[in-house]
């Protein structure tokens, strides 16, 4: 009941009250992002959701366009300025993403929305994390953030898959705030990044451990 039409109505009423109380905040980013970083404003890459289905993130950028002199972008730890870091830090970049989440390709709660490029290394345990929506926030970014490794943030993420209540959603939220405000499960300076699930699967088939 509550994860095949409760769960949908809440995330609903939820985005536009953060969009009704927080437009001041949003105006507020967007106009810092535009000063220190430029245009475009949002940045927008296409993520997996519910059954694998394509759709359109959106964050607030947190990147220069800086090039090299073959007009070739530099690389990102290049590009992410201070202000990018903290951001994300913050997790002020992702405020666009409730927008998703009032459309429906996105939920409050759920498994994040990862890349595209990940989708052929999925085994059939780990493609479960698409049985839903994704989400804002998840069981994974409640225990370590950041510094889970993959096979651990796979397992929270079918672990909520398996087991979608209020409760369990309602103690998400307040641990998200609590990780947030405290800034845990980020590295310090903010420059922490976890290996490419790609490039993790292809070291795991390598080494004969998948």
């Amino acid at each position: 009941m509550y994860e095949k039409y409760v769960k949908r109505i809440l995330d609903i009423i939820c985005s536009l009250i953060v969009i009704i109380l927080f437009g001041w905040l949003f105006i507020i980013v967007a106009f810092l992002v535009r000063f220190k970083l430029g245009s475009p404003i949002i940045f927008k890459q296409p993520r997996p959701g519910k059954n694998g289905e394509i759709f359109n993130l959106y964050k607030f950028r947190t990147m220069t366009d800086d090039r090299d002199e073959k007009g070739e972008l530099l690389p990102d730890a290049q590009r992410l300025t201070s202000f990018g870091r903290w951001l994300r830090s913050t997790s002020l970049d992702e405020l666009p993403e409730v927008f998703c989440i009032l459309i429906g390709t996105m939920s409050l709660i759920g498994p994040r929305p990862l890349a595209v490029k990940y989708l052929p290394y999925y085994n059939e345990y780990e493609m479960h994390r698409h049985d839903v929506r994704p989400g804002l926030t998840g069981l994974a970014q409640v225990n370590g953030r950041n510094f889970v490794n993959w096979d651990e943030r796979f397992a929270y993420d079918v672990k909520y898959v398996n087991k979608i209540t209020f409760w369990n959603d309602l103690k998400i939220i307040f641990l998200t705030i609590k990780a947030v405000v405290k800034r845990t499960g980020i590295e310090a300076c903010g420059s922490f990044t976890l290996q490419d699930f790609d490039e993790y699967r292809q070291n795991q088939i390598k080494h004969g451990e998948q």
